[in-house]
């Protein structure tokens, strides 16, 4: 039963992978696109400061709601779910992505030590400053594209609109570059790490963090409670 399952699961994410793999392109050929009027340094040659702006959709706090709530509801859904229904393995699979990436972006951001834009005077080859600088890579575009990367690579082929979530790390990185936060490559840098990540942690079968808990935890939540 569960040999059957398995199979089955891989056979779906081997399919959703190619119908999902282009919107992985999105993040890093809308920055590129708007930053062809406007060359700038950086590793890629496209960094530039954005006039600062924290109206409106672009306001501190609905970036941290996005955040926090996606972080939040993966961890709610897979305890929830467990690890025996599709969804569940899935959001289990973006705990493992997002835990991951963040976990090597914060390194990443220790070893650069960049300097944000809003402390540099538009200068984006300030690296290797210490003192907290930690602008390279984008850990919240990380997070973000981490968190949706496996459900998108899961329900992509069966669901088109599955796709329509990549718009949330697209949101959080103009947002993150609308506060000075962070650099068009840092946020280019975290949705190629939380994407690759993601899409790594999809192709196993057997969710790391689901592995070491508890049954309880693996049935779910919901399954307890008799859902």
């Amino acid at each position: 039963m569960h040999t059957g399952t398995t199979v089955r699961s891989a056979a779906r994410r081997a399919r959703a992978a190619p119908a999902a793999a282009p919107v992985a392109w999105v993040l890093p050929l809308l920055l590129v696109c708007s930053s062809v009027c406007e060359a700038g340094a950086g590793p890629f040659g496209i960094d530039h400061e954005w006039n600062y702006d924290n109206g409106g959709i672009w306001n501190r706090r609905y970036q941290n709601a996005l955040v926090y709530g996606l972080i939040g509801g993966e961890v709610a859904g897979a305890l929830w779910e467990g690890g025996e229904t599709r969804f569940g393995r899935t959001l289990w699979r973006s705990v493992d992505a997002s835990a991951g990436a963040g976990l090597i972006a914060l390194g990443l951001k220790y070893a650069f030590s960049r300097v944000r834009p809003i402390d540099s005077h538009d200068d984006p080859n300030l690296w290797f400053k210490g003192h907290g600088n930690q602008s390279f890579p984008s850990g919240e575009v990380t997070a973000v594209s981490a968190i949706v990367t496996p459900v998108v690579l899961e329900y992509g082929h069966d669901h088109l609109t599955a796709c329509a979530l990549e718009l949330l790390p697209v949101y959080d990185a103009l947002a993150r570059m609308k506060v000075q936060a962070h650099w068009q490559s840092d946020v280019i840098a975290g949705f190629a790490l939380g994407t690759g990540i993601g899409w790594w942690v999809h192709r196993n079968p057997h969710p790391f963090v689901l592995s070491v808990m508890p049954h309880g935890i693996y049935v779910g939540i919901g399954t307890h409670l008799g859902r």
